[in-house]
């Protein structure tokens, strides 16, 4: 994609969340190969977007010195990538949103550029990666419209990504390498992803 086709989307690395199956630390403050996990995330999805935003919950001022704004929940209690995209959603000035986990230093390089001809395509509110036959709800492109459904679910108790999902116009889109998706979820998934610059399934850093 070029900077012109860019320039109306807003990317959004969530951050926010508790980090429980590593032990409750800051996710994506967790080194890899020498940076935060984050950083491997920014530098991913910045050329694919034309501003960048972090949500987290916890040391912003940490954050902060990645040089893009960060925005926190605006709903308490850790609620999950949901309130995160609220928040995103809440934030963005331009047309359309992807969001990423910043858990996931391999994401594909093409992901927003695919996800927006589809969301073009079937003139979608949403459109979100699979692979492998299995949906990736995070690694979404969205109208910002969509923050006002995102609210009303939100306020109704809803939580699980996959239900509000199922609530706008999504559409899929099927991506080959499922390791692109892989996340960094424990301990044993960031010392793996180490060694001699490979990641789960042997994609290089």
């Amino acid at each position: 994609m070029s900077s012109e086709t860019t320039a109306d989307i807003t990317g959004l690395v969530l951050a926010g969340g508790l980090g429980r199956r590593m032990g409750g630390v800051d996710k994506g403050l967790q080194m890899l190969q020498g940076k935060p996990l984050v950083a491997w995330v920014l530098e991913r999805l910045e050329p694919q977007v034309g501003v960048l935003l972090i949500n987290a919950n916890r040391n912003a001022e940490l954050y902060d010195r990645f040089g893009k704004a960060v925005i926190a929940d605006s709903i308490g209690g850790f609620l999950g990538p949901l309130a995160g995209l609220q928040a995103g959603l809440s934030a963005c000035r331009t047309e359309l949103l992807a969001s990423v986990p910043c858990d996931a230093p391999f994401l594909p390089t093409d992901l927003v550029a695919r996800l927006r001809r589809e969301l073009e395509r079937r003139d979608a509110e949403l459109a979100v990666a699979s692979s492998g036959g299995r949906l990736q709800p995070v690694f979404a492109l969205m109208r910002r419209g969509v923050g006002e459904s995102l609210g009303a679910f939100l306020a109704a108790g809803g939580r699980k990504m996959d239900a509000w999902l199922a609530t706008v116009a999504a559409a899929t889109v099927e991506f080959p390498d499922a390791g692109a998706f892989a996340n960094i979820n424990t301990r044993r998934d960031l010392d793996d992803a180490s060694p001699a610059g490979a990641g789960p399934g042997g994609l290089s850093l």
